[in-house]
């Protein structure tokens, strides 16, 4: 296989893709496509290192979403999990401010703490984590919340890491974020949407990763059905046009970035 591209955020175990999932990852590999599975609860996570553990270009992340905050982090078996070599990030983890039908501080507090627990088990494991973190409407307030967390931690543990998955955040979040160490990843959306182009435009190339967030988010040529991991490519090819350089530096670049911080051994 000639891997060129890297979906950083996936759920290709979600029942979208229960009548066709082999085709859709046999064509991953035709056209060089890796994949990161990413779990959002105890069920879905156990289902992605599954899934992963039978193909070479495929590997998961092991989480609980902030979405469900009122669940328990089982530390020791999310533990079992991440130790799986095909399990290269522990998330999807976060805040999300914007979904939650209330927003209180009792909610607030639920979401920080299940969101420590998982930064300190990607500590004590040494992996990077994949956050979700979505503000409420008109606010960068849980970017906010999240990058106080983030310095705190990171003062005593200046090996963490991690990506923060489909970035909504301003030039501002997003330096503060890279000051950490973290990287920002882009969905499809930005195929249709102008919302990120000049975000997109400034920050360093180092700090970007490209995803899907399939089966959701699909691109400008097939919106309103089932995204699916290809529309990377999509993706990667709109993030070079928005910053008017090269499609192949841009690729190169983009893989080697999602190489580099989930270590990927078919691409070390």
């Amino acid at each position: 296989m000639h891997i060129k591209y890297v979906d950083a955020h996936c759920h290709l175990q979600f029942e979208q893709y229960a009548e066709d999932d082999t085709e859709v990852i046999e064509r991953m590999h035709t056209d060089g496509v890796v994949g990161i599975v990413v779990g959002v609860d105890l069920e879905s996570s156990q289902k992605a290192v599954a899934l992963v553990e039978k193909y070479k270009h495929l590997f998961a992340a092991v989480g609980l979403h902030p979405n469900h905050a009122d669940e328990t982090f089982d530390t020791d078996i999310f533990r079992e999990f991440a130790k799986n070599p095909k399990v290269v990030a522990i998330g999807e983890c976060g805040l999300d401010y914007y979904r939650p039908v209330e927003i209180n501080d009792e909610v607030k507090q639920k979401q920080k703490a299940i969101l420590n627990e998982q930064i300190a088990l990607a500590v004590e494991l040494n992996k990077p984590f994949i956050i979700h973190c979505r503000p409420s409407k008109g606010t960068q307030d849980a970017y906010q919340d999240l990058i106080t967390i983030l310095k705190e931690v990171k003062a005593n543990h200046p090996t963490l890491r991690g990506d923060i998955h489909f970035f909504v955040g301003g030039a501002r979040e997003a330096e503060a974020l890279f000051a950490l160490g973290f990287t920002v990843s882009f969905t499809a959306v930005i195929t249709f949407a102008r919302d990120y182009d000049e975000v997109i435009k400034t920050m360093p190339l180092a700090n970007i990763l490209s995803e899907t967030d399939a089966p959701y988010l699909a691109p400008l040529a097939w919106r309103g059905e089932r995204n699916d991991p290809l529309a990377v490519i999509d993706v990667v090819a709109k993030i070079a046009e928005i910053r008017g350089e090269d499609p192949e530096m841009v690729r190169i670049v983009l893989l080697a970035n999602a190489s580099r911080l989930f270590a990927l051994p078919m691409l070390s």
